[in-house]
């Protein structure tokens, strides 16, 4: 059987995710693709526990190592338990975040040293990688604006503005040392202008 397709798509807070996440599911679903959607941290039962953990507001600070190893262990979990054997048995995987997301927030974001998370992502999940990674960009005023209007901010969403233009210039950068496997999608047009961006390239990996 043929290795199924790894997708991932990120994006900093309010840039349509959910929205575009749902777009991409119907349109491979309706080109006859088994598709798995699932999410960082997550996917799991412990994974998820560990992303309730990550998410909720504490009164104890959560240190930024604490926070990526969390984030990885709860990574290896899903990798092992859903990624993997989804894509072993053929089918396209979805996931909303992967450890492209680390760099952004945890690297960019918090300070951390890329070679640290260089090596964390070898040992988690090896050559597990994404075959394509939508990066939806958006400004970071517009984008923090719909979080706020969408519901009650997380932990993480509570940050101050500089940590997320730090985290979009960390995703930038990304797509800038990889542009053959990220595709930057322009998150500021309407739902209709997004949605062709994201079918352009489906149409082509298909």
């Amino acid at each position: 059987m043929n290795r199924g397709r790894f997708i991932s798509i990120e994006g900093g807070e309010g840039a349509g995710k959910s929205t575009s996440i749902a777009f991409i599911q119907t349109f491979l679903l309706q080109q006859g693709i088994e598709l798995l959607s699932t999410r960082e941290p997550g996917g799991t039962e412990i994974a998820e526990k560990i992303r309730a953990l990550l998410l909720e507001h504490h009164q104890e600070k959560v240190d930024p190592y604490a926070e990526l190893l969390l984030m990885f262990a709860a990574r290896r979990q899903h990798v092992s338990q859903v990624i993997e054997p989804a894509l072993a048995q053929g089918k396209w995987v979805l996931c909303d975040r992967f450890t492209d997301a680390s760099y952004a927030y945890q690297g960019y974001g918090r300070q951390l040293p890329m070679a640290f998370i260089d090596e964390l992502a070898r040992w988690v999940h090896g050559d597990t990688n994404p075959d394509c990674t939508f990066l939806l960009d958006l400004d970071i005023e517009v984008g923090m604006g719909r979080a706020r209007q969408r519901n009650a901010l997380d932990r993480i969403e509570s940050e101050q503005m500089s940590f997320f233009a730090a985290v979009r210039q960390g995703y930038l950068s990304r797509a800038a040392a990889e542009p053959g496997r990220f595709r930057v999608i322009d998150a500021s047009q309407d739902i209709a202008g997004v949605e062709a961006q994201l079918q352009g390239v489906l149409e082509a990996m298909i």
